[in-house]
């Protein structure tokens, strides 16, 4: 099949200098995806993994308590993807209002994600269509903190924007210019609600992502929502009945693959190749949700039993056991709150779990001392472990 530029070239003066900016052409690609037998299966098998993945979520003793986490571990890995360097433990801290060990706007950003990401969903929920309206609102709440908020949150950028380099000149990549960016999105849309044709819906979220950092919408937030783009269009389209899929750790462990098959994309027509990584980054990383699901469930299980036979001081124990698995680093204040135990009491089931090797003190103070669900956070770090250096 003869491939072909996936948009056009046109030229921009920004800066004091002339540079090209890619227009991508609206979807679904033409010439249409080409269909091997082994492209077939491998998107069957990512179909079968998705599958898996959202009956999961009905096994779950705690659907909501496993999705706190899990929503929280992929907003850092979105973040650190950006070069933000916020750990899981440092949003727990930071939520808790605590000091985390990283500079606030880092924490800042990852909180936002959360946020994003909530307020997205629940839009949804309530029957609100994926629209370039809700967009624009997910974005907003993206940036409405910390670092980004004076780069136009909620609004499509009205200047030139570009990917690598100091300046469009010498930039790897520079997206379509500011006066095309509504036509642009606008085509973007129409293809989110099945026009001029329907899409199947993974393979919609695998076209859109690519077209949606094509096109670079914001002035800044664009790759954590291109991300987010692809679980919350599962999610209304009801493949998935919670919000299970993250690829970010897969990407952020290929970022220079996934790099060059969006650029193949773009410059010769490769659909093909990055849906073959798309579909790779599905079955992977629904995979390794359900196996970090059922170690959750295990560590759970395992625990209450521990705790079951301390006798006498059982009862109390369990509910701050349940309390932190709720929030793996939680202090005894916050502790006392949540179960409606007293401080004394509380203290002594802290006791009880420091000795069986449950939680572990994370703080030396003798008020309000912190404490971590030892077991249960390392499970979730699997993966966000930060860079040396």
């Amino acid at each position: 099949m003869k491939r072909k530029l996936q948009g056009k070239y046109v030229t921009i003066s920004t800066v004091g200098e002339k540079a090209r900016a890619f227009v991508p052409t609206p979807l679904p690609p033409r010439p249409p995806v080409d269909w091997t037998p082994e492209l077939r299966e491998k998107f069957d098998q990512a179909l079968l993994a998705l599958g898996r993945l959202d009956s999961v979520s009905t096994l779950l003793p705690d659907t909501p308590l496993f999705l706190y986490m899990y929503v929280r571990k992929e907003a850092v890995l979105s973040s650190m993807i950006e070069g933000t360097q916020s750990s899981l433990s440092d949003l727990l801290l930071f939520e808790l209002e605590q000091e985390p060990g990283v500079p606030l706007d880092d924490v800042q950003e990852v909180s936002n994600y959360v946020a994003a990401l909530n307020h997205g969903l629940k839009r949804l929920t309530d029957g609100f269509p994926l629209s370039l309206r809700l967009i624009k609102e997910i974005h907003e709440v993206l940036l409405s903190k910390g670092r980004g908020s004076k780069k136009s949150p909620g609004e499509f950028r009205r200047s030139q924007n570009w990917i690598g380099g100091t300046r469009p000149g010498n930039a790897a990549f520079v997206p379509p210019p500011p006066d095309r960016v509504i036509e642009c999105m606008g085509n973007l849309e129409t293809f989110l609600h099945d026009q001029p044709e329907p899409t199947p819906v993974l393979l919609k979220a695998a076209l859109a992502h690519v077209q949606f950092e094509t096109i670079h919408p914001f002035l800044d937030g664009n790759g954590r929502l291109g991300r987010l783009l692809i679980t919350l269009l599962l999610c209304e389209q009801q493949v998935l009945r919670e919000p299970m899929l993250y690829l970010s750790l897969y990407f952020k462990t290929h970022r220079q693959y996934y790099y060059e098959l969006l650029d193949n994309v773009r410059l010769t027509g490769d659909w093909e190749a990055w849906i073959d990584f798309f579909a790779e980054a599905v079955i992977f990383t629904s995979t390794q949700a359900v196996e970090t699901a059922q170690q959750l469930v295990a560590l759970a299980n395992e625990d209450r039993a521990k705790v079951a036979g301390l006798g006498r001081s059982a009862p109390s124990t369990l509910r701050v056991h349940e309390a932190l698995l709720e929030h793996p680093i939680a202090t005894s204040g916050w502790l006392v709150e949540k179960t409606g135990i007293t401080a004394a009491t509380v203290n002594k089931c802290l006791g009880h779990l420091e000795r069986l090797g449950i939680v572990h003190e994370l703080t030396e103070r003798k008020r309000n001392r912190l404490f971590g669900y030892t077991g249960y956070v390392a499970i979730m770090n699997q993966g966000t472990e930060l860079p040396e250096g």
